[in-house]
């Protein structure tokens, strides 16, 4: 079903006898979740060894499986026909049609690796309950691939190889000083090797299997981060912020030791990669929350032309096996991100698939914009702003701060369902990049450090009073929501200050950081460490301050609308963080809904899911916040 608004675009027209101002009424169609839910997402694109078809991860279906599609494009081919757990392709085999993919169980993130073999049959190549496996990509001589495995200890990753005739494994690096696996040469002599110091500093390492070496890449703390090594296995290619507010790129010469600069942007480095053959770096850059792809020559280090997407922007590449061909994931913060092809050779371009939906219209979603604003200690913070086609001066629209997960994540401009719903249905959305977001330099990363619940949560009623200067916006109506530590900061902001926002939206949000931070999962040990250093370790002193901006102590001080949304499986955010808050606050008689989904874990993937979710988040808004509704004498249910 669509309905139709309008909204009003003043246009002043010129004539050579005299001025005139006309009012132009633009039609603007209220779109439904099926249909914003009916755009299909597309993850990945491993190409088959003749470069005749490529593998993709879609959920088309409803939930995510693996599909085949020709090169060229054409019909998508299902590979998986999952109906319970999402499924993720990893890649093709080297030289036959075999396919390696990942799942895990409704969310647990306990993921395992599976192929799926020339007659159909499929075999979970890592099995144990709780073992966690990785993929990392497969050996020179493509008889093996290797992957990461918390088998042995549930605590840390070792890496393994396997032998894709037999499959059988082999342990090549054993895992017992809690370091992360970060890459590893063709030779398989080299391994680079990372330790999280903070969560934004890490020592870099590199071990020399002959000689049982482990060198140390870095003099002073820094974000250091594993890239590539050269496909001669001569160098090892890294990012660091060592003297910098940004990440650039360093290259080590793996024989000498000698390490010298090698490209340095105004922007984080956020990531390079080499193509199978070396010909080719793929550099990606983290440019004002919005990915920035260039393809060099290896040996020139100038850029080749890539093909002009006008409006839209590349914001995923990786080349086949022979570099003949390269696929591209195009998109924008108003339309998701579409799969093409692109020959090298006779330039020819493909557009593989069609992911928006053909009901909408694209002109009638909203494009990003970038924004800043001082907060009150006079930090300048970015954000990117969404506003209404409909909105004006003489028709405000109601506002919601909408804040990142992390800490240390950052909102970027790129498409979101229910940032694009919200919007299409007249409210203004503002994803405030706080203090603590990654991208904006180091200084700034590093200044929410144990100050979480404080100065992060000023940034964002900051961002509510930016909204309410905004002549197109209702300033009486601005509401808060958030996942993960998004989730927390609305909590926070309804507990701490609870008379700012007018209502909250809760997305599997921390309520209690001592209880979170002692029942992180065993896997994530090697960041254990990093996250104490910035949030506190709940162990010690530091428990007092946590207990302090843990909303679930303070509940009796929200007095607004809350909407609190959770996944029993989310092995991150325990679902009991979600059920004492929603009955803490009911506990005040404010209106709380809760939607809980028994087969969702950090985050929801199924379109089922996806759609109650959001039209109930839609649902909450309508009558609490554009409708005003303050009656507090019985709850949702």
């Amino acid at each position: 079903m669509k309905t139709k608004i309008l909204g009003l675009a003043i246009l002043t027209l010129f004539f050579s006898c005299k001025k005139e101002t006309k009012v132009v009424q633009k039609e603007i169609k209220h779109y439904s979740i099926e249909e914003f839910m009916d755009n299909e997402s597309v993850y990945g694109g491993s190409f088959s060894s003749d470069n005749s078809n490529i593998i993709v991860s879609s959920n088309r279906s409803g939930i995510f499986n693996v599909y085949a599609i020709p090169v060229t494009g054409g019909e998508m081919t299902p590979v998986t026909s999952s109906d319970s757990t999402s499924i993720f392709n990893a890649s093709y085999f080297p030289n036959d049609n075999r396919i390696l993919f990942a799942t895990d169980g409704n969310g647990n993130e306990i993921t395992h690796l599976y192929v799926k073999e020339l007659d159909g049959s499929v075999q979970d190549l890592t099995p144990g309950e709780n073992a966690k496996s990785s993929f990392y990509g497969w050996s020179e001589d493509e008889k093996y691939f290797y992957y990461g495995s918390n088998k042995r200890d549930p605590s840390y990753f070792d890496v393994y190889k396997l032998s894709i005739d037999d499959y059988s494994t082999t342990l090549i690096y054993q895992n017992n000083d809690g370091l992360s696996f970060s890459g590893m040469s063709n030779d398989e002599n080299f391994i680079a090797l990372s330790k999280s110091i903070n969560t934004n500093d890490s020592d870099l390492s590199i071990y020399n299997v002959k000689t049982k070496e482990i060198i140390k890449i870095n003099d002073n703390l820094s974000a250091n981060t594993a890239q590539d090594f050269s496909e001669d296995n001569s160098t090892f290619y890294y990012t660091t912020d060592d003297g910098s507010e940004f990440s650039y790129l360093m290259a080590y010469d793996l024989e000498s030791k000698e390490k010298k600069k090698v490209i340095e942007k105004p922007w984080d480095i956020s990531g390079i990669s080499f193509t199978s053959k070396g010909t080719y770096m793929v550099v990606y850059v983290n440019e004002d929350g919005k990915n920035a792809v260039e393809v060099l020559d290896s040996k020139t280090m100038k850029p080749i032309d890539l093909p002009d997407f006008k409006d839209s922007s590349i914001t995923e590449i990786r080349f086949s096996k022979d570099e003949k061909w390269m696929r591209m994931y195009v998109g924008g913060s108003n339309t998701p991100s579409d799969l093409y092809t692109y020959n090298l050779e006779t330039k020819e371009q493909h557009k593989l698939t069609n992911v928006l939906n053909d009901s909408i219209n694209i002109d009638d979603l909203v494009t990003a914009k970038v924004i800043r604003y001082k907060s009150f200690d006079g930090t300048e913070i970015p954000a990117i702003y969404y506003l209404p086609h409909q909105a004006s001066k003489n028709n405000q629209v109601p506002a919601m701060v909408w804040v990142h997960g992390g800490p240390g994540g950052q909102s970027r401009q790129q498409f979101l369902p229910l940032i694009q719903y919200l919007v299409n249905h007249g409210y203004a959305i503002l994803a405030v990049n706080n203090r603590g977001s990654s991208g904006y330099g180091k200084t700034f990363y590093k200044m929410d450090d144990k100050n979480h619940g404080e100065k992060d949560l000023q940034d964002c009623i900051e961002g509510k009073n930016w909204l309410a200067n905004q002549s197109e916006i209702d300033g009486s109506k601005i509401g808060i929501i958030g996942g993960s530590y998004g989730g927390y900061m609305t909590m926070a902001a309804l507990t701490y200050t609870p008379e700012e926002f007018k209502v909250g939206v809760n997305l599997f949000g921390v309520t209690n950081w001592i209880r979170t931070l002692k029942s992180i999962p065993p896997y994530w040990e090697a960041y254990r460490t990093s996250l104490y250093s910035e949030l506190g370790d709940p162990f010690t002193a530091d428990s007092v301050r946590l207990k302090r901006i843990s909303p679930l102590f303070h509940a009796d001080k929200v007095t607004k609308p809350l909407i609190v949304l959770q996944g029993s499986q989310d092995p991150r955010v325990l679902q009991v963080e979600s059920d004492e808050i929603v009955k803490a606050v009911r506990n005040n008689n404010v209106p709380v809904d809760y939607v809980l989904f028994a087969d969702e874990g950090h985050g929801f993937r199924k379109k089922e899911n996806q759609i109650e979710a959001n039209s109930r988040i839609l649902k909450f808004l309508d009558k609490y916040l554009k409708n005003e509704t303050e009656s507090t004498d019985s709850a949702l249910k």
